[in-house]
């Protein structure tokens, strides 16, 4: 592989969630613990970036959250993970780093040089996964879907969970005097992520320190 490696963290993202086998993208995306899904990774270069580089991750107690290839300056390769627990540190991007070099090194699935970025998800981080929605309900998002319904693309609410294939989220229903919790096809979402609040902010850091290993005696 040509190139250089670059290890990024930004601020954790924690929840209780345990580790679950990665599936392919066409299994039952209604299965919270789904870990394969189209916002992943899509068709093409990511894709077949993911099917390389998932099984090492997983076995090493990291799950791939997003791949991206040709942000920047057009020959980056993005890489966000987290390990199961939604925990992310410098550290963590170090060994993932080094995991996935050697990978890519072997395989050669891109020609030429570029530059591989492994970072966390961030606080405004992009939803990816089903369990993404449930971890964070009750926190704003923003939605984009491939096709519009009733003449709207674009979605932002509260989050209220996933359900039967469906990202359900409030909006304010035409005709309703009150917001409405709706339910969005998870296969027809192009984007999704987060909006920064200070309500976020706080929540992150909250959970970031409730699971932070204890100091070892003597410390």
């Amino acid at each position: 592989m040509s190139g250089y490696l670059e290890a990024l963290t930004q601020d954790e993202q924690i929840s209780d969630e345990q580790a679950a086998p990665v599936s392919n993208e066409s299994s039952n995306v209604a299965a919270p613990e789904v870990l394969d899904t189209h916002l992943v990774a899509g068709a093409g270069q990511p894709r077949k970036i993911l099917e390389l580089i998932a099984p090492s991750a997983l076995a090493a107690n990291f799950e791939i959250v997003r791949v991206r290839y040709g942000l920047h300056d057009g020959h980056t390769l993005q890489i966000m993970a987290e390990r199961p627990d939604g925990t992310m540190n410098v550290s963590g991007c170090e060994e993932l780093s080094g995991i996935l070099s050697a990978i890519l090194d072997v395989e050669d699935p891109i020609s030429g040089e570029y530059n591989l970025e492994v970072s966390s998800p961030g606080i405004d981080r992009p939803l990816t996964r089903p369990k993404d929605f449930e971890r964070w309900a009750g926190f704003e998002a923003k939605l984009e879907l491939n096709e519009a319904i009733e003449g709207r693309k674009r979605f932002r609410g509260i989050l209220h969970g996933f359900e039967d294939g469906e990202v359900l989220i409030e909006h304010q229903v035409e005709g309703e005097s009150e917001v409405q919790v709706i339910g969005l096809d998870f296969r027809q979402i192009s984007e999704a992520k987060l909006t920064m609040s200070d309500d976020l902010i706080t929540e992150s850091l909250k959970r970031r320190d409730r699971d932070a290993p204890a100091p070892s005696d003597g410390e």
